[in-house]
């Protein structure tokens, strides 16, 4: 048996007002635009989340609302939000739940941590940059969340939204 994360890095943020604090950031239009896109390549693809673990930041609430996945189950968590690659790996292990979780979450966390849950390199030109609204799907060959480890997944796909909107 293997479970699935799909690892979403927020679509593109806003810096139009610089009161706003980091974690206040919204999506911009692009931004909103890239995650409406992301989700119905969700959708095209059949990668439904069992539960979602999201960044408690505007920006990837707002992200995750522009996917349109319907009722899912979300935990919102401030430990996500710029979360080390480990902080990301232990409320995987802590929240995971189901066969599939989606993780949303911020850069530069986001792209280390892809980088390290794979058992091999990824070999998308934009693989390790990451970019904004960048999507990896991988399997891991576990049966409960708790065993979730790196250098172990396998990529099932990999998408950034540059290549879904024009």
């Amino acid at each position: 048996m293997s479970l699935r994360l799909i690892l979403m890095r927020h679509a593109k943020s806003s810096w139009d007002n610089p009161d706003w604090e980091d974690k206040e950031r919204p999506l911009n239009k692009r931004g909103r635009r890239s995650a409406v896109a992301l989700g119905k390549w969700l959708e095209e693809n059949d990668y439904k989340p069992d539960i979602v673990l999201c960044s408690s930041s505007i920006r990837t609430r707002e992200t995750l609302d522009g996917l349109k996945l319907g009722v899912v189950p979300t935990k919102y968590l401030d430990d996500l939000y710029h979360a080390s690659t480990g902080v990301i790996l232990e409320s995987l292990r802590d929240n995971g739940a189901g066969k599939t979780v989606l993780v949303i979450t911020h850069n530069p966390g986001c792209a280390n941590f892809a980088d390290r849950i794979l058992a091999a390199p990824h070999d998308h030109d934009k693989f390790h940059q990451y970019p904004t609204g960048a999507t990896l799907v991988t399997d891991l060959p576990v049966d409960s969340w708790d065993d979730a480890a790196f250098h172990s997944g396998e990529v099932v796909d990999f998408v950034v939204p540059r290549e879904l909107v024009n």
